[in-house]
């Protein structure tokens, strides 16, 4: 009835670590060689020897638990790293592998106790053995979650200077904008600057400049046409024709003709737009009249409005067709 009851408990104390069938076998022959050893060791020896297996069962489970969850602490921190990740996953293969061989060597712990009764000084002294291994193995799995530690730190250190690297990156694309606004702004200026000088050049010298196209040419103030105007544009149109950069009276083709111009360092859209719309101005005022804009340089698509608009231009000293 003992040896029954010695039996079961065995079975109960070591089928959560060996599982069904090797401790249902390990609890009978563990029975068989009690029952045939009791004048070789007492149940005190058998009690101490399962005391400091259960005691080295239990730390390597809660060392192998802490190590589990640090792995899943980096896992989440590491994220994309996939280099880390590797090396974690190897690391924890290798941890695996220990484990197999510690499951392996409480396999061979059977032999150990069946070999009880004939060698009992032996038995303690591999058992002293094992609690050394399963100590060296602490020591392991501590010094695994002292580099993972480690991991998480050098981590969290480039985590901060991938932020600081962002910071600075902002701090210069702002720096950036702000630098391309003052550019924008000076060479608004300049081509004002520009701009204006070209429209002094070009009133002082346009009937050089226009000879071949306007004939007989004389530059006139917009304001020398306002009789005529008067009485057929609304104030609005008056005010918009004064504005006009360049006026001009001469013959094209033989005609009587006014030049209503638009003067730009570079020409835009904006500048024919004006130009052809003072020049319908005059034209609605029964006097012939052609919109032209006078500039250094100007861009294909502006020129391709201007020929649709049919408003002339004169770039860096021609008229360009």
């Amino acid at each position: 009835m003992v040896a029954m009851m010695d039996t079961l408990a065995i079975y109960e104390q070591f089928r959560a670590v060996l599982g069904e069938e090797r401790a249902k076998g390990f609890a009978q022959t563990l029975g068989t060689m009690i029952e045939e050893a009791k004048n070789a060791a007492t149940k005190e020896d058998i009690r101490l020897l399962r005391e400091s297996l259960d005691a080295g069962i239990s730390k390597l489970d809660a060392a192998l638990a802490k190590l589990a969850e640090a792995q899943a602490r980096t896992e989440v921190r590491v994220g994309g790293l996939e280099e880390a990740m590797q090396k974690l996953a190897e690391a924890q293969a290798r941890t695996e592998e220990r484990v197999g061989g510690l499951e392996l060597r409480m396999g061979c712990l059977e032999e150990v106790m069946q070999k009880l009764a004939e060698a009992q000084a032996r038995t303690e002294e591999r058992v002293g053995g094992l609690e050394v291994r399963m100590g060296r193995l602490e020591e392991v799995v501590q010094k695994l979650a002292e580099a993972q530690v480690r991991t998480e730190e050098r981590v969290g250190g480039l985590e901060a200077a991938m932020q600081k690297l962002a910071e600075a990156q902002a701090r210069t694309e702002e720096r950036l904008v702000r630098l391309e606004a003052v550019i924008e702004k000076l060479i608004v200026r300049s081509d004002r600057h520009e701009g204006k000088l070209l429209e002094l050049s070009f009133r002082e010298r346009l009937p050089s400049y226009l000879g071949l196209f306007l004939r007989r040419a004389k530059v006139l103030q917009p304001a020398d046409l306002l009789d005529e105007l008067e009485p057929r544009l609304d104030r609005a149109e008056v005010e918009d024709f004064l504005r006009a950069d360049v006026l001009a009276r001469g013959a094209v083709d033989g005609q009587p003709t006014y030049v209503v111009g638009e003067v730009s360092y570079t020409a835009h859209a904006s500048d024919v737009e004006r130009a052809a719309r003072r020049a319908a101005l005059v034209r609605k005022a029964d006097l012939p009249a052609v919109g032209l804009v006078a500039c250094e340089t100007v861009q294909p698509e502006t020129l391709a409005y201007a020929r649709e608009q049919r408003v002339r231009v004169w770039a860096d000293g021609r008229f360009v067709d």
